[in-house]
């Protein structure tokens, strides 16, 4: 008896191990892109417009850190909100904390290695995390990010939507909204 015990309680330490060292990768996912930083957030930013969604921002967090004094790499933040995805979760008073997590927000920043790479969270499993009517959105959700990062080579090189400089001040730090939720 005290085997079986002590093989269960060797499992679920291993278990709660593994899980603790995998966790964020299964949270978050890195996919390289084949294009410089502007032109795979111009790219990302035109798909989302594509497929339905709308531009809530584009922030340079690596910009502001600049001007603290740090040399940091380029990385953007793209910011994207489908209403229709997010109206029952910020209806819902049990799930409208999640609004934390809108607008939906994918980084796309160079690497150490000088290559470009686009973050997203696995919005799939996060949504399972919080029940059904939330999993079923954010599998939505998980299949418009994939489209979001599906590049077409034979399309030309689109504009990347810059946020208009904001009156009265100096314009370059400001975060301006798109549209959107």
């Amino acid at each position: 008896m005290l085997k079986i015990i002590s093989g269960f309680l060797a499992g679920i330490v291993v278990f709660a191990i593994a899980a603790w060292q995998l966790g964020g990768s299964l949270m978050l996912t890195e996919y390289p892109s084949p294009y410089g930083l502007e032109e795979t957030a111009a790219r990302i930013q035109h798909n989302i417009k594509d497929a339905g969604w709308s531009l809530s921002g584009l922030r340079s967090p690596s910009n502001t850190i600049r001007k603290l004094g740090a040399t940091v790499p380029n990385t953007l933040l793209i910011e994207a909100c489908n209403p229709d995805y997010s109206k029952p979760i910020i209806k819902d008073r049990d799930t409208r904390i999640l609004s934390i997590l809108m607008p939906c927000t994918i980084t796309v920043y160079e690497g150490d290695d000088d290559k470009v790479y686009i973050g997203i969270m696995n919005s799939g499993l996060m949504g399972q995390l919080f029940g059904r009517m939330v999993a079923g959105v954010m599998a939505q959700v998980a299949a418009d990010q994939q489209k979001f990062i599906t590049f077409d080579p034979n399309k030309p090189a689109p504009e990347l939507i810059r946020p208009a400089a904001k009156t009265g001040g100096s314009g370059s730090g400001g975060v301006q909204d798109l549209g959107g939720c």
